[in-house]
């Protein structure tokens, strides 16, 4: 398993998006989940078979929302996806808080590990200003414009000083120091979409919080610090660990 990561994060790297449309190279990004349905069109990120990171903003419903694992064009079967009904949603406290804007959701069944299908480990330190990181997401990456993109989309962004934001952002944005600040002029820094996901040296880091990219390409963009999360997304990974049916244990169809 662990070389089996150790390959895709070096695929990563040489997984360049294609020139024109900044669409990913097809399942580049085995970890990258689309939710959708009750509620939620919004993206995610797997850590485990059972386990995906999204943003507060995405608000999937348990049994309602679909988690589409291994999927790059939406549009059609490619043979590499599997579909699964989002059993839990675990909202991190306070809701609605300007400080922190996590969710973490369960799968009603565990996935598959395949080519196109793979975890992504959890951070094991805090991305730096100038660290170069990749946001994957289903969206738009020309301003102004709406919509889900046929296929993933994938562009590169900068990490850059928190002050950039508080000095970009002063009059309504409350700087949490769970927030990163990533994006600046002359960057691909515009790809619109709920909860894009944000990986750095093959580590998930941020899941995206408030977008202004689009708006102007000098502007930054803030995601969640997941780093500062590992914790919180552990204690409620043990603490919903599912019960599988055992020989002894009927299973009631209904």
């Amino acid at each position: 398993m662990k070389l089996l990561l150790l390959l895709v994060a070096l695929g990563l790297a040489g997984a360049a998006p294609l020139e024109d449309s900044k669409e990913c190279q097809p399942h580049s990004r085995p970890w990258h989940v689309r939710l959708h349905g009750g509620g939620a069109s919004c993206s995610g990120a797997l850590i485990n078979d059972l386990w995906i990171v999204t943003s507060f903003e995405c608000s999937p419903t348990s049994y309602s929302t679909v988690a589409s694992l291994g999927e790059h064009d939406g549009t059609v079967d490619e043979g590499t996806e599997q579909h699964i009904l989002v059993a839990d949603v675990i909202q991190h406290g306070p809701y609605r808080s300007p400080l922190h804007s996590l969710t973490l959701v369960r799968l009603a069944e565990p996935a598959r590990f395949t080519a196109s299908v793979q975890p992504i480990p959890l951070a094991s330190r805090c991305p730096e200003p100038g660290d170069t990181c990749h946001v994957s997401g289903w969206g738009s990456t020309t301003p102004y414009q709406h919509g889900r993109s046929r296929g993933l989309k994938c562009i590169t962004v900068p990490v850059v000083y928190d002050q950039t934001c508080m000095n970009t952002f002063p009059e309504y944005l409350y700087w949490s120091p769970y927030m990163v600040c990533a994006g600046r002029l002359n960057t691909d820094n515009c790809l619109t979409g709920s909860a894009n996901v944000m990986v750095c040296d093959g580590e998930l880091q941020g899941v995206l919080w408030m977008n202004h990219g689009c708006w102007n390409p000098a502007h930054p963009t803030v995601y969640s610090k997941l780093c500062l999360y590992n914790n919180w997304i552990k204690n409620v990974m043990n603490n919903y660990v599912p019960t599988l049916p055992t020989e002894t244990t009927p299973v009631t169809m209904t």
